[in-house]
């Protein structure tokens, strides 16, 4: 089929996640056939620079010809078998791995299939763990503001976002909602030397008030992703796990967007010197290879789950839960990020990323530039009478037209490619950009 035949197809059969009507009727969409390094190839053969590591997930781009074989080798051996009562050698070998990248690893790992998922394990965990204590007063939550979380009706409840949830509002449960920090645009005006997390007062509040009834606390750790990629201080997370500790509250870090090295540590939560409670992890754990997703617990949690005297098991699961191949192929993503050094490598080249992007800083029309590791953000506003979105929607399509791959949040253009971009690569991307700015602020 040629690329007109599978787009009217398309048309016809699929329903695209996060895309309105418009956007698939009338617009000549690529499709993309197949991916190498950085780079993504259409039907047509052109080439696009994935600038967004595929919603996030492909740290280590495409077509890595070490997960590829890992994928292949597993499939050939075991595809699948279930973890209900059973076990295999990939989800053994996995669960260990993962827990030696933590500050205390006396921890077990419950395995799931998508990040959203790994949330919905994580609130029950915290739920049920009060329970088997006999506290099951201590059911309720407390999130940022703007938060997302994913799109389960769990998740949904502590990352509420009105312009994607609204219609479901009424299946959710109430969560306390505590003030979201962002430094770059800091709703009190403070400058990091003013500074002293005056934002977590809210939080603050929240807990002194209704510690009593409350579980979690859920955050994303230095960065809100789908917010805007709102980027907020470490002493900010660091009094935020504080304030868990001072009142025995659960502290859960959802790492799925920032793991795995995007902020120049292997998780972001390392930046504030904290260790969570509970981790959620997902997205760049294969390479974004196959889903699978990871929820981190505390022994001492995990302990109260037991079965003696009262049935506490944790009634729970998916069915591809651990699954041999994709855990074949997060063994060898951990690999490649170690033996390659790809974490070090990206905060090197995050360096040149946040200088490139300095520039930009203070031009018409631009309200925030920041940035974080490998995520390098624009955040517009007006200019000559249109919005920050509409621009920003311009700025798309132009650099797809150039061959760049973006995804704009509202108003907020950000850069996520994968962590191993060359630095000339970073420097002609954020020159793309600042070129699609100026055509953006044409009328």
């Amino acid at each position: 089929m040629n690329t007109d035949q599978y787009r009217s197809i398309d048309r016809q059969y699929l329903w695209h996640p996060y895309s309105r009507h418009s956007a698939i009727r009338d617009t000549a969409f690529p499709i993309i056939v197949r991916g190498e390094g950085i780079y993504l190839f259409d039907s047509d053969g052109r080439r696009y620079l994935d600038a967004i590591s595929s919603w996030w997930a492909c740290n280590l781009g495409h077509s890595h010809p070490r997960l590829g074989k890992a994928m292949i080798d597993q499939a050939r051996r075991l595809q699948h078998s279930i973890l209900g009562n059973l076990s295999h050698p990939g989800a053994i070998e996995l669960a260990a791995r993962l827990v030696e990248l933590f500050p205390s690893r006396r921890r077990r790992v419950f395995f799931s299939g998508d990040g959203a998922s790994a949330v919905e394990a994580a609130l029950k965990i915290a739920v049920q763990y009060w329970h088997n204590l006999g506290r099951p007063e201590r059911c309720r939550f407390v999130s940022l503001e703007n938060a997302y979380h994913g799109d389960t009706l769990g998740a949904v409840s502590v990352g509420y976002v009105p312009e994607f949830h609204a219609p479901f509002q009424p299946l959710l449960f109430p969560v306390y909602r505590a003030a979201a920090p962002c430094c770059g645009t800091c709703a009190q005006d403070l400058r990091p030397n003013t500074c002293a997390q005056e934002c977590v007062s809210s939080m603050a509040d929240i807990l002194n008030k209704h510690a009593a009834e409350i579980a979690a606390v859920i955050v994303e750790p230095m960065c809100q992703g789908a917010a805007g990629m709102r980027i907020y201080a470490p002493a900010c997370l660091e009094k935020m796990a504080a304030l868990c500790r001072e009142h025995d509250v659960l502290l859960i870090a959802d790492e799925i967007a920032m793991g795995f090295g995007r902020t120049g540590r292997m998780f972001a939560f390392e930046h504030a010197g904290i260790d969570p409670d509970i981790v959620c992890l997902g997205k760049g754990l294969t390479g974004g290879y196959l889903p699978m997703s990871a929820t981190i617990v505390r022994e001492a949690l995990y302990e109260t789950f037991a079965d003696s005297k009262a049935d506490h098991t944790f009634y729970h699961g998916h069915t591809f839960a651990g699954n041999p191949v994709a855990a074949a192929v997060a063994l060898e993503a951990l690999l490649i990020y170690e033996e390659d050094r790809i974490v070090e490598r990206a905060r090197k080249a995050a360096e040149r990323l946040q200088t490139a992007m300095a520039p930009i800083r203070g031009l018409n029309g631009v309200r925030d530039v920041r940035g974080l590791g490998l995520l390098a953000v624009v955040e517009l506003a007006e200019c000559n009478g249109q919005s920050g979105s509409e621009r920003a929607r311009r700025m798309a399509a132009w650099l797809l037209n150039q061959g760049v791959l973006i995804r704009p949040l509202g108003s907020v253009v950000y850069l996520m490619p994968p962590l191993i971009t060359p630095v000339p690569v970073l420097e002609q991307l954020v020159r793309k950009v600042q070129e699609a700015l100026a055509q953006s602020a044409v009328v």
